[in-house]
């Protein structure tokens, strides 16, 4: 991989005031990372380092997840083919008829149910267990079709917690990761309107806020936990996570397709996920390597055009140049 022209175009979205700050990593053959800007310009003013903590939004979903849910199929605890309501029962418990009763554990790692993208749950209470009922009870609106959704997610979070007999929090994350990061050592967010203040050291999602912990969200690490990761899942190769459910997804990753954040260099056995924080991670099975870009591009709001979209594709992009195109 082609460091540096990666890294060029990461330094100048930085030096343009798009984002105020980057950690750019890639492993696998070789690792190399490399920091530039602020992981915080407001209220204070603190420099990003290669060991800042990050919230990493939806590659909660992929880390974290995704993983257990996969490793609970593979011990013969769950079978991924059967609805959500083998571990969650009172799953809509007044209509037995329901769409949702019969969503199962595939269909929600590959995003193949009908729930809405997302929906405000934080906006109906504040006692955590009341809006896991809410979850569980309402009656969602079918989408015509099928789309990427966090709903998904959190269902399988509130499976994983029934699993396990415990909140999420409780959970091991993994090497590296935690739910209850140090503020002083994490990248702000949002000044979150809702919360009236800038944060840093908890979730930025609002769901998984209110929720306190969630599938879809809750997860922070550092560069070097999820290049870490990466190494892991390039170790143990792409089954099952590499294999395509769809032309665009596989069991929680994206893969590889025209106009996808990954860029335009990497094979076809390519998986990669991102945050709406700013955070990304994509590895490329025959290749032998991944890479990061972990950004906060909504500090200290998302209302802005960060171009996170297009430096996430040039950036992919560029890293192989000279390999393939």
């Amino acid at each position: 991989m082609t460091f540096d022209a990666g890294w060029s175009l990461v330094q100048e979205a930085v030096a343009s005031g798009r984002i105020p700050g980057a950690v750019l990593g890639m492993t696998g053959k070789h690792r190399q990372v490399a920091v530039t800007g602020r992981a915080v310009i407001a209220p204070d003013d603190v420099p990003m380092t290669e060991d800042t903590l990050f919230d990493l939004a939806s590659l909660t979903k992929v880390i974290f997840t995704t993983e257990r849910i996969l490793a609970h199929a593979q011990a013969g605890r769950i079978d991924l083919d059967a609805p959500l309501t083998s571990v969650i029962p009172d799953l809509r418990q007044y209509d037995a008829a329901c769409w949702e009763r019969k969503v199962t554990f595939r269909d929600c790692l590959a995003h193949r149910t009908h729930f809405p993208a997302v929906a405000p749950i934080y906006a109906h209470g504040g006692d955590p267990a009341t809006l896991r009922a809410f979850v569980l009870q309402r009656e969602w609106r079918r989408q015509d079709v099928p789309v990427y959704s966090d709903i998904n997610f959190i269902l399988l979070g509130i499976a994983l917690e029934r699993l396990a007999g415990c909140p999420l929090p409780a959970l091991d994350p993994g090497p590296g990761f935690t739910f209850t990061p140090d503020p002083a050592k994490t990248a702000a967010t949002e000044h979150c309107h809702w919360r009236g203040r800038v944060l840093r050291g908890e979730v930025h999602d609002e769901n998984c806020f209110a929720l306190q912990g969630s599938g879809h969200a809750g997860l922070f690490g550092t560069c070097a936990a999820v290049l870490d990761f990466a190494d892991r899942l390039l170790a143990r190769g792409p089954d099952p996570v590499g294999h395509p459910v769809s032309p665009t997804r596989t069991l929680g990753w994206e893969i590889r397709h025209d106009g996808w954040p990954g860029g335009t260099g990497c094979s076809a056995r390519t998986i990669g996920h991102t945050g709406f924080t700013g955070t990304g991670l994509w590895i490329d099975f025959d290749a032998g390597h991944a890479w990061t870009l972990l950004t906060n591009r909504v500090h200290p709001s998302r209302h802005t055009d960060s171009g996170i979209a297009a430096l996430r594709r040039a950036v992919g992009t560029a890293l192989y140049q000279g390999e393939r195109t």
